[in-house]
């Protein structure tokens, strides 16, 4: 585990913490060839320099956010925001499903949005993949 990340997860509590290793430790096996680092203060997982999934301490849980979410059809994953992204929230580490979280990582490194250009493309979205 990158040790910025694991820094971050071990400054919340015990319940959080283990959220977010066991988060850490899913997304890190399931996307090998992804670049992990903090970024805007959380964790977050990239491909191409294009972040695919992070995750935040928010005041009632843990919420896991892909940033192309919305388009993966996933009916557990909530609407984020005013482009692409969607997310769960855990409070509890017996709500993580391993087999569903596998699931939306492999579409996450299928199904990507250009966040990446986001800026220089003046807030217009691009599909990748």
């Amino acid at each position: 585990m990158n040790l910025e990340i694991k820094a971050y997860n071990d400054r919340q509590s015990l319940s959080d913490q283990s959220i977010c290793d066991l988060l850490a430790s899913i997304i890190d096996a399931n996307l090998p060839n992804a670049e992990s680092k903090i970024w805007h203060a959380h964790p977050v997982w990239f491909l191409d320099a294009n972040p695919i999934v992070g995750y935040s301490k928010l005041k009632d849980g843990i919420r896991l956010l892909f940033w192309s979410g919305q388009s993966f059809d996933e009916p557990d994953l909530k609407s984020e925001g005013k482009f692409k992204a969607a997310e769960v929230r855990y409070v509890s580490i017996d709500q993580i499903s391993t087999s569903d979280l596998k699931r939306w990582l492999e579409k996450a490194a299928a199904i990507q949005w250009d966040y990446k250009n986001l800026v220089k493309r003046k807030g217009q979205l691009e599909r990748l993949k």
